[in-house]
């Protein structure tokens, strides 16, 4: 017996101790990404983080597209906000008056120009239009689970847009728009999945049961700190205790710190030992390599969860584009590509699939004979319904297909621009904005839009979490971090609760 228990206090005292550091500021920032918008005004500047979080010619997704106002106008956005600029990208005015302060919620992921001349923009956190009497951008009051919005269309005077979950249709009017949300139809084949890693996700996150879910969950990053600090005190405070009792020195208030945490330590420990653990194992399925393992699996959503939704495309939509030369919508979703009918709200899937990452799509354009250029991580790509060849169109050459490879590609795109002379750039997540078929440089990020583009509190925490954050020091190394956390925490939670009841029986038998 005394064995058993020296084993489950070694796998519990150094381990916890190393672990606990770690379960800070998984419990910290998991808090703070549980509340994207209530803490989205908040931003950290950009030259106090590594290197890799600084803008270096428009990297880190600075910019998505932009918008030809006519004559020597445009606009550029996307995670920089939305600024005005000309078509020699000399100078730059900003052009986010009206949107709340923070780089999240000026976050833009498309824009459209109607032929009235309405501005309309999609966010992170809403729809906007642009109020020219007001000059400023003006959102709307729609009734939305998700305010993420994510593409814009008008044909003649109709207007489009969809958010995440639902298509809104309306007459184009600027700010005096009315809109009637659609809810598109389920296709023949559809099943009521949903993947396993996003039921995993939402588990660890809270979010499977609502506002309600995410708060215990916060509940239990709460605790997560109060056991690591107190873990902390109890491994060092006995001999600073005995230090002070040799140099003669007062101790009385280090012995009552130490008992305390001791005692609530293990109190609160084995009152939340099984809830710990699942928090913790989830964890490890949200990372590579287990990640991978569960990527293309889907189960059916959890009855009376926030999974079980009667939409059927629910969080599924990802970007829209009017085809004026078929006259059909085609629709980006979670499921593959599909076209619309705009008189139906009936989606059709194309036989022919565009690689697109899981990352969800960047670049969403009409290209000549009938072709559409698609961007994401998986690359920039051309790609034609008919034909079943996809042409690779960063790197020139047929794309041949690598399905359960690396999950991104050669270049990570997050949009696509166009100069006065008509030559295209890509934008690389990494490298930034990069020529195509061309040599003609782009012009550097000015002064004026470095000093104002910061980087959401949610977003570092993000990287924090996921442990991208330190790749500097442990290179690509940093993925082993949340899984050997994870597991870490689900031996140290169970054997401190073994040690816990040994402990409890012994006492109760002295009795």
């Amino acid at each position: 017996m005394k064995k058993n228990w020296l084993l489950y206090y070694k796998l519990h005292r150094w381990p916890g101790l190393i672990l606990s550091f770690f379960l800070l500021y998984f419990g910290i920032t998991g808090i703070f990404l549980n509340h994207r918008e209530t803490f989205s005004g908040v931003d950290v500047r950009r030259q106090a983080l590594p290197k890799a979080y600084h803008y270096n010619n428009w990297n880190n997704a600075a910019i998505k597209g932009q918008l030809n106002l006519g004559g020597d106008s445009l606009l550029l956005y996307g995670s920089i906000g939305i600024w005005l600029s000309d078509t020699a990208f000399s100078r730059y005015e900003d052009f986010n008056r009206g949107l709340p302060q923070g780089s999240d919620p000026r976050r833009v992921f498309d824009m459209h120009r109607c032929d009235r001349g309405h501005l309309y923009a999609a966010t992170l956190f809403g729809l906007y239009a642009y109020d020219r009497e007001q000059q400023q951008w003006l959102p709307f009051d729609l009734e939305v689970d998700i305010k993420r919005f994510v593409g814009i269309e008008t044909v003649g005077d109709t207007l489009y847009a969809i958010n995440r979950s639902h298509l809104f249709r309306g007459l184009s009017a600027g700010p005096a728009t009315q809109f009637r949300k659609m809810e598109l139809q389920a296709t023949p084949d559809y099943q009521q999945r949903v993947s396993l890693m996003k039921t995993i996700w939402q588990i660890h996150s809270g979010e499977i049961f609502g506002l309600p879910g995410q708060l215990f969950v916060d509940a239990l990053g709460l605790v997560t700190i109060f056991l690591s600090l107190t873990g902390i005190v109890w491994f060092f405070f006995p001999d600073w205790i005995k230090r002070r009792r040799r140099a003669g020195k007062p101790r009385r208030k280090l012995m009552l710190i130490n008992t305390w945490s001791l005692r609530w330590h293990n109190k609160v420990g084995a009152w939340t030992f099984v809830l710990l653990a699942v928090l913790y194992f989830t964890g490890i399925f949200l990372r590579p390599p287990f990640l991978i393992a569960i990527a293309r699996s889907e189960v059916p959503p959890l009855p009376y969860t926030h999974l079980d939704q009667p939409n059927p495309w629910y969080d599924k939509l990802r970007d829209l584009l009017y085809d004026a030369e078929r006259d059909r919508m085609l629709v980006s979703t979670l499921d593959g590509m599909f076209w619309l009918d705009r008189q139906s709200k009936a989606l059709h899937k194309y036989e022919n699939q565009p690689p697109i990452s899981v990352m969800g799509i960047n670049v969403f354009e009409t290209y000549d004979g009938g072709a559409y250029l698609i961007g994401s991580f998986s690359g920039l790509f051309l790609w034609h319904p008919a034909h079943p060849e996809i042409w690779n169109f960063a790197q020139g050459k047929v794309h041949v297909d690598h399905s359960g490879g690396r999950p991104v590609g050669d270049y990570k795109v997050t949009g696509a621009l166009r100069d006065a002379a008509g030559r295209r750039y890509m934008v690389d997540y990494d490298q930034g904005v990069l020529p195509l078929w061309h040599e003609e440089g782009f012009p550097a990020m000015p002064e004026n839009i470095l000093e104002s583009s910061g980087i959401s509190l949610w977003n570092v925490s993000l990287e924090i979490h996921t442990g991208r954050f330190f790749s500097f020091l442990l290179s690509d190394f940093y993925i082993l971090i949340v899984p050997l956390a994870g597991l870490a925490g689900v031996m140290v939670v169970i054997s401190g609760y073994i040690l816990y009841r040994r402990k409890y029986r012994r006492r109760s038998a002295k009795k």
